[in-house]
């Protein structure tokens, strides 16, 4: 029979013998268990070659003798010299040492389980009949993709002290729950408050614990009924109560989320805080209408701006000569005065600009026109925020259609959210 243990292997000395790419990966996942490894191999593969040269592990160039073994807690054979692991395997017996086998698993007195870490969770796999590494790592792989998924309340069952809580701002992407990130969903899995608003991925709400309290501080685009400094009071409030707070919001927390007066915030009450990115809307709603935002030999650079700061200089120049993609954030309210603005600026009035409402969801929509003509055609078929604005070159439609090429002119589509190059 085969039991599972956790060992502590924090500056112990471990053996490991052989110097090939097996011996390697045990010797990698050895260190970043913080055991103290010597190997000993005649010769050794570049990988182990570099963490020797780096200071990582210990060389012995020669055969494996008996004595290596001495003052040992934990051996690993993986010579592929079935006459070498049987030998270093009755040695490690002998010592009541623990060896496994990576030639045959069912050799050695230890097997190194399948893991899977989330967290400070440790999950391994092991099978307690003969051998079988694809099973148990198709189990490990699915056992992971729950955690990473955030589909287990990972929250630790201790009672929260005060001053113990931290906050951690959540980019949680343009809208669809699959666009958040793996790190995005297990940090609303160990949650026990989410501090949210309407632009992010609101879905993933429902499948919250229910003991977890959601806080809807209210924003929608143009609508602030929580101020940015109630905000943060709420934040640091809640940390300091000794509570795992996520600030859950859309896109990326620094790229016009005010993630950054909310990290200053939490710093100066002394309370901990880190930041997890999201992919933002700027990128993944172009993305998800087949506009790319560079295009070898159309357009080499992007400029992101928020339409209520106004045009920039730079955003001008960019769209005047076609050396720029410009994406507008927060833009369709302010959408008449920029198109009016950008073209007394000198920008062609044909340059092409298209509107992405609700990027990445199935209501996606995409609003194609001239510059000279969007705001009216905007208003004409009701473009809504939230809302991504794309002038350049590669707004135009068509553009990844091969020979046929872009097209001019003024369009509306409708695409599924995932099938969105047919726009």
């Amino acid at each position: 029979m085969t039991t599972m243990l956790g060992l502590d292997l924090t500056g112990r000395p471990v053996l490991v013998v052989g110097g090939g790419p097996v011996a390697a990966r045990r010797v990698q996942g050895l260190l970043a268990d913080a055991a103290r490894v010597t190997v000993v191999a005649p010769q050794l593969c570049e990988v182990l070659l570099d963490l020797h040269r780096w200071g990582l592990v210990e060389w012995r160039a020669r055969e494996v003798v008996e004595s290596d073994l001495d003052d040992v807690w934990l051996v690993h054979t993986a010579t592929g010299d079935r006459a070498t692991d049987g030998a270093v395997g009755r040695w490690a017996a002998q010592r009541r040492t623990f060896c496994v086998d990576a030639g045959s698993g069912a050799s050695g007195t230890a097997r190194t389980p399948a893991t899977t870490r989330s967290g400070d969770v440790l999950v391994g796999v092991v099978s307690t009949g003969a051998p079988d590494p694809r099973r148990t790592t198709a189990v490990r792989d699915a056992l992971s993709d729950v955690l990473h998924e955030g589909g287990l309340d990972l929250r630790a069952r201790r009672p929260r002290r005060p001053g113990e809580g931290r906050v951690v701002l959540v980019g949680g992407g343009p809208g669809d729950p699959a666009l958040m990130t793996v790190a995005a969903r297990r940090a609303l899995a160990q949650a026990d408050v989410v501090v949210t608003d309407r632009l992010g991925p609101v879905e993933v709400l429902d499948e919250l614990p229910a003991d977890v309290e959601v806080i809807d501080v209210g924003k929608t685009p143009g609508h602030h009924p929580v101020p940015q400094d109630e905000i943060c009071r709420i934040l640091v409030e809640q940390a300091q109560r000794g509570r795992f707070v996520v600030r859950l919001k859309g896109g990326d927390p620094f790229l016009y989320g005010r993630g950054g007066e909310e990290v200053v915030a939490c710093r100066e009450a002394g309370v901990p805080v880190e930041v997890v990115p999201g992919v933002s809307s700027a990128f993944a709603a172009p993305a998800s209408a087949g506009i790319p935002l560079t295009h070898r030999g159309t357009v080499g650079a992007v400029h992101v701006m928020n339409g209520h700061d106004g045009w920039s200089s730079a955003a001008l120049t960019g769209l005047r000569d076609a050396s720029c993609t410009v994406v507008v954030l927060m833009g369709v309210a302010v959408l008449p005065d920029l198109t009016v603005q950008a073209v007394e600026a000198g920008v062609d009035p044909s340059t092409p600009v298209a509107v992405v409402e609700n990027g990445s969801l199935p209501t996606q929509r995409v609003t194609r026109a001239p510059l000279g003509e969007i705001a009216a055609r905007a208003a004409e078929v009701g473009v809504r925020a939230p809302a991504v604005v794309v002038l350049g070159r590669v707004a135009a439609a068509g553009l990844l259609d091969g020979a046929s090429g872009p097209t001019g002119g003024a369009e509306t589509s409708v695409p599924h959210a995932r099938d969105t190059m047919t726009s």
